[in-house]
């Protein structure tokens, strides 16, 4: 059998943790800045943990990041 591939969109905006769990960047920081407000850029930064059902659909397109 042929490998499986990857998604390349979606090696490119997440990444797997040693347990399993998928990481991804905070949604809503692209643009539009002036209008958030102060309190949602701060707690916006870094990475954040994806939810279960999110996380099983995206391990789907990454089949070899286990």
């Amino acid at each position: 059998m042929p490998k499986m591939k990857t998604k390349s969109g979606a090696k490119k905006r997440f990444k797997m943790t040693a347990s399993g769990k998928v990481k991804s960047a905070q949604a809503g920081k692209r643009h539009g800045m002036i209008k958030r407000s102060n309190k949602f850029i701060r707690d916006a930064r870094g990475t954040m943990v994806l939810s279960e059902p999110d996380a099983k659909i995206v391990k789907k397109y990454m089949p070899y990041a286990r």
